[in-house]
């Protein structure tokens, strides 16, 4: 019975260990955020690198999971002759949850992983221990930026999302399940509120930060040459993940708990 309970207490530890590192890293990298110098070029080539680049998957997938959601909701709703609830419930189920959330893993797959790739690389090659003999701060120069570029691009991002999955919805709804098009406007304006829109806002700079952050808190300490840069990346992908579907919860329940 001892080994078995020495086993979990130990990963136990070493997740609460592992834990109090990465808010150590969060805590230092946020420090410098706001104080300068602040390098406005690093933040704008990363703004770039992370919103325009990521634009064309976040678009394609916020459409068709609209449209597909239209055709689902109309297939469920015609059981009650409750056909008319399609653009409320697409617009809410968007908003709120499918655009901020599939827009942040669509994002934390492809930015996180190469944040994770590009810093685990400097590490290895001591790039960044260049850096520091340099007398320039790794956290100011590496991990600031992405952290800054992430929160305020991310919620651009998810703005469009929202956008391109209402039209997807619009869409099939207007052209393949005869719904009339003035209609769906209408009852699309009717259900959406301002609290919806800004709680996919903030969940978006949210997940933000954690894409960023877990991109560049792996990468930052990767160490085992190219198999320690593709553990990173991975173990970035999938803590982003986690990050996002739990903080999530936390403000859908926050926001929407008791409202509703």
């Amino acid at each position: 019975m001892i080994n078995p309970l020495a086993i979990i207490g130990r990963t136990i530890l070493d997740g609460l260990g592992e834990l109090g590192r990465l808010f150590r890293f969060a805590a230092i990298a946020t420090s410098h955020i706001v104080r300068p110098p602040i390098y406005w070029r690093l933040i704008g080539q990363q703004m770039w690198l992370i919103g325009y680049n990521s634009l064309p998957v976040v678009g394609l997938t916020a459409l068709f999971t609209g449209a597909a959601l239209a055709q689902q909701i109309f297939v469920g709703g015609s059981r009650f002759n409750a056909e008319s609830v399609v653009p409320g419930v697409v617009v809410i189920a968007i908003v709120r949850e499918l655009g901020p959330v599939l827009g942040g893993l669509m994002v934390a797959g492809r930015v996180s992983s190469a944040m994770a790739a590009e810093l685990g690389t400097m590490r290895v090659t001591e790039q960044i221990d260049a850096l520091v003999t340099l007398s320039t701060d790794p956290f100011k120069y590496l991990v600031a930026p992405r952290l800054v570029a992430a929160v305020f691009t991310l919620p651009l991002l998810v703005l469009v999302a929202n956008v391109i999955g209402v039209l997807g919805g619009f869409l099939i709804g207007t052209e393949r399940l005869g719904l009339n098009g003035a209609t769906y406007l209408q009852v699309t304006a009717e259900f959406l509120e301002a609290a919806d829109i800004y709680s996919s806002l903030v969940k978006a700079a949210v997940f933000g930060f954690f894409i960023a952050l877990m991109g560049s808190y792996h990468g930052y300490n990767s160490r085992g040459g190219a198999q320690g840069v593709g553990k990173a990346t991975t173990n970035a992908v999938v803590s982003a993940f986690i990050a996002i579907l739990f903080t999530n919860l936390i403000i859908t329940v926050i926001v929407f708990g008791v409202t509703g």
